[in-house]
C-alpha cells in the first residue's frame, strides 16, 4: 500500500487526472489481478479481474500542494504605476527591523517633484492674491454701499426741506410781494389823483401828470406779476419740484439697492475665485505629498525582524512559469515583492479538484510529506477550503477547476522553508474492516451501481451499494462478498447499450435526412 502511495505521489496533478484508470489498470494488474485460466481461455476472452477484497481501508484525497509561513508580513509596491528594481536583498538573509530591502527607480518621480513645486508655488500666489483681493472687493462694496446710502438720505432730507423750508419760505415771499404791491399801487393811485387836481389848477405839468400815470400802472402791473408768481408757485412750481426731488429720493434708493446688490455679487465672486484658489493650492499641495511619499516608498524598509523570501519563491507557480524577482526587472503597483515569517509555523496551500471536493471537509487529517524531507511526515488539520476555484487555473485551463486549500501543520516545523513542495494525504475516512474492488469495475446501470461477478465461465450484472472512494478503490456496503471476481473492464451495461445504439440511430436518421435523395446509395 505504501508503495503504491508514493507512486501515485510521484505523478503530475494534471496527469494524475487524466491518467487515472489507465494507472489503477497497470497497478492493480500487478499487485492484485488474475488472468484467466487455460481452461477458460477461450470464454472469457482474456478478462481482467479482481477479488474482491476485505480488511482495513483508507478513504483519502492526494494533493500536491506548497509549504507557506502561517504568520507572516507581505511587503508590496506602493509606488503607482510600474517601475524597476535598482537594488535587491538576498534571499534567504535574515533582516532585523528598519533594514532596507528594495530600492525601486525613482528618477521619473524626481522630475514630476521638480514640476510639481512650481506647480505650488504658483497656486500659492494665486491663492495669496484671490484671498488679498477678496478683502479689497469688501472693503470697496462697504464704501459705495456707504456712498449710496449717503445719497439717499441726502434725497430725502432735501425734499423734506422743500416741503418743510423752502416751499414756505418761496409762498410767504410771493405773499409779501403781493402785499408790497398791493401797498405800491395803492399809494401810485392816491398821488395820480392828487396829480391830476394839481394838473387842473395848473399846479403841476402835463409831462409830471403822465408820470404818475406811469407810476400807478406799472404800480398795477407790478400786483398782477406778483399775484400770478403766487399762482404759479402753487400749481406749478411746487408740484414740479416735488415731484423731481421725490424721484431723487426713489433714484437714491433704487441705486442703493443695486450698489448693496451688486457688492454682494462681487464679493461673493471674489470668495468664489478665493476657494477654487485655495482648493487649486490644496491639491496642488497634495500631488506634491504624495510625490514625496512616492519617492519614500521607493525605498522599502523590513517592518520587522524575518526571513527574507521573495514573493516569486513564497507563491510558487504549478507551471515553472513565474520570473524570479531581479534587479532591473519591472513591478507593478500592489504587487507582492518579499514576505517575512514572523513565526515558525507554516501551513501547506493544496488545491484540490473539483472532484474530491464532496469528501474534503474543514478539520479532517492530513499528513504532509515534503519532497526535500524524504523520510519525514508532518500532520496538520484542513483549516479552510475556497469557496471559488483558483482564478490562474481556471484562465489557463477553464475545464480545470481546483479550490485553494489551506492545511495547519501541528508540531514542529524544523526543516520546512516556505516554498517547499510538498504531497498530502487528507484523511477523509478510515475502516478496519470493510469490502472494497477498485472504482473502474463499478459502472451506473439504471440509475443503480453495479458490477459484473464473474461465476465460471459466465458473467453476472449484480447491483451493489457503494460508499466512498479513495480515487482507486471503493468501500463496498452490500452486494458482495469477499473473494468473488469482479470484471476491471466489464462489458456495457444494457441500458448503456440501448443508450448508445438509440444515439446511433438518431445520428445516421439525420445523416439521411440531410444526405441527398440518391436511390442507389441507399440501397
Amino acid at each position: 500500500m505504501k508503495n503504491n502511495k508514493e507512486l501515485w505521489n510521484s505523478i503530475p496533478i494534471i496527469i494524475r487526472f487524466i491518467s487515472v484508470p489507465i494507472l489503477f489498470v497497470f497497478v492493480l494488474f500487478a499487485f492484485s489481478c488474475k488472468g484467466p485460466s487455460s481452461e477458460e481461455q477461450g470464454n472469457r476472452d482474456e478478462q481482467l479481474t479482481f477479488a474482491v477484497k476485505r480488511g482495513p481501508l483508507t478513504i483519502d484525497v492526494l494533493e500536491s500542494g506548497t509549504i507557506k509561513a502561517r504568520d507572516q508580513v507581505i511587503i508590496k509596491n506602493e509606488v503607482e504605476g510600474r517601475t524597476s528594481i535598482l537594488w535587491l536583498i538576498e534571499e534567504g538573509v535574515t533582516v532585523k527591523e528598519g533594514e532596507l530591502l528594495i530600492e525601486l527607480d525613482s528618477s521619473k518621480l524626481q522630475d514630476s517633484l521638480v514640476d510639481q513645486q512650481i506647480k505650488v508655488q504658483n497656486s500659492e500666489a494665486k491663492f495669496i492674491r484671490a484671498r488679498e483681493n477678496l478683502a479689497v472687493v469688501k472693503n470697496q462694496a462697504q464704501s459705495d454701499i456707504d456712498k449710496a446710502e449717503l445719497e439717499q438720505r441726502f434725497a430725502s432730507q432735501d425734499l423734506q426741506k422743500y416741503i418743510e423750508g423752502e416751499y414756505p419760505k418761496e409762498l410767504l415771499e410771493a405773499q409779501n410781494q403781493i402785499t408790497v404791491a398791493k401797498e405800491e399801487l395803492q399809494r401810485a393811485e392816491d398821488k395820480l389823483k392828487w396829480s391830476e387836481i394839481l394838473f387842473k389848477e395848473k399846479y403841476i405839468s402835463q409831462t409830471e401828470l403822465q408820470a404818475d400815470e406811469l407810476a400807478a400802472n406799472k404800480a398795477r402791473l407790478d400786483l398782477e406779476l406778483a399775484e400770478e408768481n403766487l399762482k404759479l408757485l402753487r400749481n406749478f412750481t411746487y408740484k414740479r419740484k416735488v415731484d423731481e426731488l421725490e424721484s431723487d429720493v426713489k433714484q437714491a434708493r433704487m441705486a442703493n439697492e443695486r450698489i448693496k446688490r451688486k457688492a454682494s455679487a462681487d464679493i461673493v465672486q471674489a470668495e468664489a475665485d478665493l476657494r477654487a484658489s485655495e482648493s487649486e493650492f490644496k491639491r496642488e499641495k497634495t500631488k506634491l505629498d504624495k510625490l514625496k511619499d512616492q519617492i519614500e516608498k521607493t525605498k522599502i524598509f523590513a517592518p520587522a525582524d524575518g526571513l527574507v523570501i521573495y514573493a516569486t519563491t513564497a507563491q510558487g507557480n504549478w507551471r515553472g512559469n513565474a520570473e524570479p524577482l531581479a534587479v532591473g526587472q519591472e513591478v507593478k503597483e500592489r504587487e507582492e515583492l518579499i514576505h517575512l515569517p514572523k513565526t515558525a509555523s507554516v501551513l501547506a496551500e493544496l488545491k484540490i479538484h473539483e472532484s474530491s471536493l464532496d469528501k474534503v471537509k474543514v478539520g479532517l487529517p492530513v499528513n504532509i510529506t515534503i519532497d526535500a524531507l524524504p523520510g519525514q511526515e508532518f500532520t496538520g488539520t484542513v483549516a479552510s477550503i475556497s469557496p471559488l476555484p483558483d482564478a490562474t487555473s481556471l484562465w489557463l485551463n477553464p475545464d480545470l477547476k481546483l479550490y485553494n486549500t489551506i492545511v495547519h501543520l501541528e508540531g514542529g516545523s524544523q526543516g520546512l522553508r516556505t516554498g517547499m513542495s510538498c504531497r498530502a494525504e487528507i484523511v477523509v475516512e478510515k475502516y478496519d474492516d470493510a469490502v472494497y474492488v477498485p472504482l473502474q469495475a463499478v459502472l451506473r446501470v439504471d440509475d443503480s451501481q453495479s458490477v459484473y461477478v464473474l461465476k465460471g465461465n459466465k458473467t453476472e450484472l449484480r447491483q451493489v451499494e457503494t460508499g466512498l472512494d479513495n480515487n482507486r478503490m471503493v468501500h463496498i456496503l452490500g452486494g458482495l462478498k469477499a473473494g468473488e471476481e469482479v470484471l476491471l473492464t466489464p462489458p456495457f451495461a444494457p441500458s448503456a447499450r440501448k443508450e448508445k445504439a438509440a444515439e446511433t440511430q438518431k445520428s445516421k436518421g439525420t445523416e439521411r435526412k440531410g444526405a441527398p435523395q440518391n436511390t442507389g446509395i441507399n440501397k
